[in-house]
């Protein structure tokens, strides 16, 4: 029984500690030593949930699970994506089925978590939206999977539940140009935010990918913005990765306008580098707090700032432009993610009914 009593401490916590000897799954021979526990009983447990992790064991908790899953998963992930998954993991996942053993959690215990999600609220009091619940749930569904795969659990619990949440017929909102405008007008006091908006817009570009743009990115002759990098704030650290996906790595043509736009804001810089990036001291939360009040000053209804994306997209398909070229300005992976955005201008269905009428009127003459 390697649990023993720091006998230096006489009193107080953390007198108890875990000394271990365990093979690794390289066959190699190791130690660990875990000190602080307040009771024998607890430094127990751990030795315990430690040895069935040290075995790849799935009568393990599905807590001690976890962290086999994120040493698994993590390294593969960019930093901000692994923290969006990990605050809902441990909002949303640990605290009920933390102490379960993952072997023996069923369906019915998934669907029991589904109802306790859906009855949890945002900070504003709102029910969580489809969109998020299935981000939940997928999640979820993830860690049994990764057990299933690689640990040898029989099936998942969660896919034999059944999904929670839908992405499907989530209203996407946009801004037609006359809306963007107005804000825009709302926005000239403040330049470099300004800019930023208009690169937003007229590209279509994620907020991150345009957040990390630096002057090289650029070439204002031929009209030209390269995407090869996004940016993100994180604990306080600035941090520029990759782009979302391999189809991200883009180079877009610019209109004029937007090529002499960025010419002014260079221009606002007394010593702006090549790899400078240009939207510096601006971050994700800020460009939505200044397109909040623009929004209420213009009277234009709020969207969120991915949905200028949305916006881009959208009016590029109003266009008439075929969903091929339009998929790869926006750097989509596939052609029918950009086929979402074909149904935003509600004035195209009158075009088509007035049309159909004009058609049906002319065989009436012909007759």
């Amino acid at each position: 029984m390697p649990v023993y009593k720091d006998e230096k401490k006489k009193s107080g916590k953390g007198i108890w500690y875990v000394y271990v000897r365990y093979q690794d799954w390289q066959g190699r021979n190791c130690q660990k030593t875990k000190r602080g526990f307040e009771t024998k009983r607890e430094a127990l447990e751990w030795e315990r949930q430690f040895m069935l992790k040290a075995k790849a064991n799935i009568n393990m908790s599905f807590k001690s699970f976890y962290e086999l899953y994120k040493e698994d998963i993590k390294p593969k992930l960019k930093e901000q994506t692994w923290e969006m998954k990990e605050n809902v993991i441990q909002t949303k996942i640990l605290p009920f089925f933390g102490r379960l053993k993952i072997s023996e959690i069923t369906a019915r215990d998934v669907v029991k978590w589904q109802n306790t999600v859906r009855k949890m609220k945002t900070d504003s009091g709102k029910p969580y939206a489809d969109s998020y619940l299935k981000t939940i749930h997928n999640q979820l569904s993830a860690i049994f999977n990764h057990a299933v795969t690689y640990y040898d659990l029989p099936s998942n619990p969660a896919r034999k539940a059944g999904a929670m949440g839908s992405d499907k017929n989530v209203k996407k909102e946009i801004w037609q140009e006359d809306e963007y405008r107005q804000v825009a007008e709302e926005l000239m006091d403040d330049p470099l935010y300004y800019y930023a908006f208009e690169v937003l817009f007229w590209t279509g570009a994620r907020e991150g990918e345009v957040l990390a743009l630096t002057p090289e990115d650029f070439d204002l002759d031929n009209c030209t913005m390269r995407i090869n990098k996004s940016y993100h704030r994180s604990k306080g650290r600035d941090i520029v990765t990759t782009p979302k996906t391999i189809k991200s790595n883009r180079t877009i043509r610019i209109s004029r306008f937007l090529a002499d736009e960025m010419r002014d804001c260079f221009k606002m810089f007394y010593d702006l580098k090549p790899t400078d990036r240009i939207f510096q001291g601006i971050t994700k939360s800020t460009l939505t707090s200044k397109k909040n009040k623009a929004c209420q000053k213009a009277g234009v209804k709020q969207i969120k700032i991915h949905e200028m994306r949305h916006s881009h997209a959208s009016m590029l398909t109003n266009m008439g432009f075929p969903d091929n070229a339009v998929a790869e300005r926006m750097g989509h992976e596939t052609i029918q993610m950009t086929q979402h955005y074909s149904h935003a201008y509600p004035q195209r269905q009158d075009e088509m009914a007035m049309k159909l009428e004009d058609v049906r009127k002319e065989r009436e003459d012909d007759c």
